[in-house]
């Protein structure tokens, strides 16, 4: 009976595992980034204490992610009508998980910095000395490329809606490519920071989800730097 009994916690506690995945949208993304990070590990040499940090944040993102679904779902079955301290519940719970993704950015930074740097250092070299004749002809295709998604997705209009974003598209692949161009760290700054507000203002107009910004931004800027290699 003991061993059925902790069977059937282990197996609750799976479920528990497996509803957070299938219902919690951030929660996919955090285990997709996870997946990453732990096979980025295979590519480089990673000492223990390394691993042990990269394991303890992960752990700590996720478990944050979970309470955070456990409170909601306590919340919404104990309260049917507005009340401003299930707001705060609520509020507190997502931020205490994006405490622990802040932090897990920090450590990947302080962890894959140093390691990713060399590399990072040839290919922009191999980039800058790119002919720049062809950026008209890289924005073309990355927008072509973008409205081609747009189509396979089948979502909003071309200019309105839809997966992924395409003005965060254009806008990341224009910033990436003045970053490219250019040696003056404080412009690459002004670049992005346009990019981004370009996209922020897409999920402020209710066009477009954070997701959808957030994959169209990667999408362009990541296109950008593929053409400059095979185009430059």
């Amino acid at each position: 009976m003991k061993v059925k009994k902790l069977v059937d916690s282990f197996n609750y506690a799976i479920e528990g595992i497996i509803y957070s995945i299938r219902t919690q949208r951030n929660m996919r993304i955090h285990m997709i980034i996870a997946m990453l990070i732990l096979t980025a590990c295979f590519f480089f040499d990673m000492t223990k204490m390394e691993l042990l940090v990269i394991a303890i944040t992960i752990t700590m993102v996720v478990v944050a992610e979970m309470i955070n679904t456990a409170v909601e779902c306590a919340i919404d079955a104990t309260t049917n009508f507005y009340h401003p301290l299930a707001k705060i519940a609520k509020n507190v719970a997502a931020g205490a998980v994006l405490v622990t993704a802040i932090n897990a950015v920090l450590v990947a930074y302080i962890i894959f910095g140093d390691k990713v740097l060399p590399f990072s250092i040839i290919i922009l070299l191999k980039i800058k000395n790119s002919d720049p004749h062809m950026i008209f002809l890289m924005l073309v295709i990355v927008s072509i490329a973008t409205v081609v998604v747009k189509a396979v997705y089948d979502e909003g209009t071309p200019l309105r809606g839809g997966m992924p974003s395409g003005h965060s598209s254009i806008a990341f692949a224009v910033a990436t490519t003045i970053t490219l161009l250019t040696t003056e760290p404080l412009i690459m700054i002004l670049a992005f920071l346009l990019a981004f507000i370009v996209a922020q203002s897409r999920v402020d107009s209710n066009v477009h989800s954070i997701l959808e910004v957030v994959l169209g931004g990667a999408f362009g800027s990541l296109l950008t730097l593929l053409l400059y290699q095979l185009i430059g």
